[in-house]
């Protein structure tokens, strides 16, 4: 999959969280020289542009994005307006089934770098006015999603991002509507103490509740986690962690870890001048990480071990870019799906081997399907099954079917990809529901 991360223009956010940057001109908890905002300011945050752009770096890298996952970042998504959100996905969309029609520049590696012409910046431009009625818009998308399902370049996952205590079950029809299929929530903390410490709003009730309603509209959940927020310590950090995946109500598909840093703007900013916060130390952080990667279940994936903010922005906090080599290097052994994802090793498709997990989450029965290599140290596909009399969608849902392997194309035949795996996670769910 070809991961392509959007930003929506500055808004207002709803919360006041200590740890947040407000920069102007720039979305909340973001900051301007962050790469992604970088690229989104170039594009005057225009969604059409920002997608094309990115999907010819990622084709000048030599990569093939034809399955595309669309991310949009850019703080809470569920607070900005609904005319807007629908105008956003659609031009998103547009730019998707537009793109192998567009002549770009050839052999230019970054967006900063490519050679537009004044009249190709021109066409670049959002196709759909944001002047046009809701109803309107709702109608062009559904077209344009449509569209899509036969296009060269398909997005085959939305990713949007926003607070637990605004999911309920008028904003999660409209984001099915939308095409989303994985929704990030900043969780920060299982601790109503730090929670209230840190400004952020709303308490571990907020949490499980969005956890219950995503898991049961058919999402993927993704977890933002930040260990060293102010109240907190590395024993408390840990069992936290331990938490997420012993309490049902919890249970994340997808971790991020947030190391907390302090940057100007922020309320944590002014604490750290005071003498009222004091960072984690590299040695304490860095074996927090090794005691959580020990425990992290086999069915859920660690995205991110930190946050791609520039060190010149950093007061204090981390500063290592690269924990996840460094904790490589120290043999910090993980088992979550990222490390065990088959990458470009040989793949013995006929011995794999379907191993089943089930565990219970949010009032319904998770089902983890996997296909593994002879040895069961390598994952080639895997499916999350979700049994649950609770989901107005449907009592059995099919939250997440992936192969892994080096991406091919829709239609390729070769390596792991499209060599029936998904096929028989699918047979195998099917049987089990």
């Amino acid at each position: 999959i070809a991961p392509v991360a959007v930003l929506t223009k500055p808004y207002p956010c709803p919360g006041s969280c200590a740890y947040c940057p407000n920069e102007k001109d720039v979305p909340t908890s973001y900051l301007a020289n962050e790469p992604a905002v970088m690229r989104a300011i170039r594009c005057q945050y225009d969604p059409y542009r920002q997608v094309v752009l990115r999907l010819k770096a990622l084709e000048n890298n030599g990569h093939e994005p034809n399955k595309i996952e669309i991310i949009v970042i850019g703080g809470t998504w569920s607070y900005l307006p609904t005319k807007y959100k629908y105008w956003y996905i659609l031009n998103c969309f547009a730019a998707a089934n537009n793109y192998a029609k567009l002549l770009l520049p050839e052999n230019q590696a970054e967006e900063s770098r490519l050679k537009l012409s004044p009249k190709l910046v021109r066409s670049l431009k959002a196709p759909y006015s944001p002047n046009l009625k809701i109803d309107e818009l709702k109608r062009l998308l559904a077209q344009a999603q449509k569209k899509n399902t036969k296009a060269t370049h398909r997005i085959i996952g939305l990713t949007l991002e926003t607070r637990p205590d605004y999911i309920n079950q008028e904003e999660l029809l409209e984001m099915r509507r939308l095409g989303a299929t994985r929704v990030e929530i900043g969780v920060q903390a299982i601790d109503d103490e730090i929670l209230k410490i840190n400004h952020r709003g709303h308490g571990t009730l907020a949490i499980a509740q969005a956890t219950k309603l995503l898991k049961d509209y058919g999402f993927k959940v993704t977890y933002h986690f930040m260990p060293a927020l102010p109240g907190s310590n590395p024993k408390k950090d840990y069992e936290m962690f331990q938490e997420l995946f012993s309490n049902p109500n919890y249970q994340p598909d997808q971790i991020k870890f947030y190391p907390t840093v302090v940057t100007k703007g922020s309320l944590l900013y002014r604490w750290y001048k005071q003498g009222k916060y004091k960072p984690y130390t590299d040695q304490e952080l860095e074996e927090l990480i090794a005691q959580c990667k020990a425990i992290v279940p086999p069915y859920v994936r660690i995205i991110r071990l930190i946050r791609d903010i520039p060190g010149e922005s950093i007061i204090a906090g981390n500063l290592v870019t690269n924990l996840r080599q460094v904790m490589q290097q120290k043999g910090i052994k993980c088992n979550c799906i990222r490390c065990r994802e088959i990458k470009d090793k040989p793949m013995d498709i006929k011995r794999a081997k379907l191993t089943i997990q089930e565990y219970p989450a949010s009032g319904g029965q998770e089902y983890f399907l996997s296909y593994n290599s002879p040895d069961n140290k390598s994952l080639y596909g895997f499916c999350r099954l979700r049994l649950s009399n609770n989901s107005p969608i449907a009592p059995a849902l099919i939250r997440e079917l992936h192969v892994y392997g080096q991406l091919v194309p829709v239609g390729g035949d070769k390596k792991v990809q499209h060599s029936g795996l998904g096929k028989k996670l699918m047979q195998a769910a099917e049987k089990m529901a």
